[in-house]
């Protein structure tokens, strides 16, 4: 079964010719040259490819793990809206530190 993290890093390989040895959770996106605005492209990306929806509210995302949990979280707001069980994510038992800005 695919992750969410190795669509996530299939994606990054493909949007910004990334090296699969680089994509690590704990990767910070900064580090790999995706700054901000690459973080917004990224994420628009990520909601056609995973059919997700973000919300309006922008979120701090740091690494590749993030980015996973991230996606995981809204994609499991999405199966619960429609009666679908949630995908197999990334370490789903680790906290997010995907948290809102102030």
């Amino acid at each position: 079964m695919t992750t969410t993290f190795d669509r996530l890093c299939a994606i990054l390989a493909r949007d910004y010719k990334l090296q699969a040895d680089q994509l690590m959770p704990g990767t910070p996106l900064e580090s790999l040259g995706i700054d901000s605005l690459g973080i917004a492209d990224l994420l628009f990306n990520v909601e056609d490819e995973f059919g997700i929806n973000l919300p309006p509210e922008p979120v701090q995302l740091l690494t590749i793990g993030d980015v996973a949990r991230f996606i995981d979280g809204l994609l499991a707001i999405r199966d619960d809206a429609n009666g679908a069980p949630p995908e197999a994510g990334l370490l789903e038992a680790a906290p997010s530190p995907a948290t809102p800005l102030p």
